[in-house]
């Protein structure tokens, strides 16, 4: 068996304008005096990475390597969640997410689109200048705004949004592959993979190419409530990469799964800080060791009520205490007989 890496930390919920959070050096420093000894890192923020340069220039992986090891740091992986958000956008999402954009292609729908590919290669090449293996995104959506199947969907639409998304990332996932990087989708509501079915369609348009893989994050499963124990079962193979997010459900006789438009704070299923939601870490963390998953864990703070630098501190003390030291032995090899072949088939009766 293999040991899970960690704790690491997801940085794009704390980069910011103020110290500590406002350069690669300090962000580095203070997860390190948070407990981590990973981070994961948004490669959209400028204040803390230079996409550009890390794709061009090797020189400049190695600074930002060094920078990181020296505060005692590694880096796990890149993220372009919001770039690979606009690799698919529906036209109704258009306004909402041209933010995610640089300005000189917002309110140009194709050019954005040109824009967020050439990210997203450039952050797998930079990927590979860094020395990784995986790499976090969104699939983006075309179908989303149909997930109700009513009014009554025509025939064929689901499954054209789906061949067009394929279309869109089979070029991206070669690229991938020529650089030795896994892509790994976060299964998540708002994007067309949001669950382990509509991975498995579009899997099945890009001819279960080895790059298009998972990433886990099970507070996004029990919002759909969704068994995220049995999805470790069907998808280890696939599971690259793990956000440890806290989630809990609490349906009422008001709202249930949808939320009914409410803010974060008064949904029925909302997101945690580690150890105050309804996942089940134990459980996870014992399955993903069972299959031999040796990526990291990333703890991805997102909470409605706890500020983030204390969810920041207890997740590296949370994740810490789940992490499984595997085994060199079996717990009963002190009751092992040393039997060899012919004494097993004696004991079967077959001689």
């Amino acid at each position: 068996m293999k040991a899970i890496k960690g704790p690491a930390l997801f940085l794009a919920q704390f980069a910011g304008d103020e110290a500590p959070f406002n350069s690669w050096d300090s962000i580095t420093k203070w997860a390190a005096g948070c407990g981590y000894i990973g981070v994961q890192i948004p490669s959209w923020d400028g204040r803390l990475f230079d996409l550009d340069k890390a794709a061009a220039s090797q020189g400049y992986c190695d600074e930002i390597k060094g920078v990181a090891a020296a505060n005692g740091i590694a880096i796990t992986e890149l993220s372009t969640h919001l770039q690979g958000q606009l690799v698919a956008v529906h036209p109704a999402y258009d306004s909402a997410f041209d933010g995610f954009a640089a300005e000189a292609v917002r309110g140009k729908p194709a050019a954005r689109q040109e824009w967020a590919v050439d990210q997203v290669r450039k952050a797998l090449t930079a990927s590979k200048h860094l020395g990784l293996t995986a790499h976090a995104t969104f699939s983006g959506a075309l179908a989303w705004p149909y997930i109700y199947p009513w009014p009554q969907r025509p025939a064929g639409l689901v499954e054209e949004a789906f061949d067009e998304l394929a279309r869109r990332w089979r070029p991206i996932l070669d690229h991938a592959e020529d650089c030795g990087v896994d892509i790994c989708y976060e299964i998540h509501p708002g994007e067309d993979l949001h669950d382990g079915i509509s991975y498995e369609m579009f899997l099945d348009r890009v001819n279960n190419h080895p790059r298009a893989n998972m990433l886990y994050d099970p507070s996004h499963y029990v919002l759909q409530h969704l068994d995220y124990l049995d999805h470790i079962d069907i998808y280890h193979d696939r599971i690259r990469m793990f956000h440890v997010k806290d989630a809990e459900l609490n349906p009422t006789g008001r709202q249930g799964v949808y939320g009914g438009f409410q803010s974060w704070v008064n949904r029925a299923g909302r997101f945690r800080s580690l150890g105050d939601g309804q996942v089940d870490f134990g459980g996870i963390f014992s399955k993903l060791t069972q299959y031999g998953f040796d990526g990291w864990a990333v703890v991805e703070w997102e909470c409605c009520l706890k500020h983030p630098e204390d969810g920041a501190r207890e997740g590296a003390d949370f994740v810490r205490a789940h992490m499984i030291r595997v085994t060199e032995k079996a717990f009963d090899d002190f009751a092992g007989a040393g039997t060899d072949r012919a004494a097993n088939r004696r004991m079967l009766g077959l001689d």
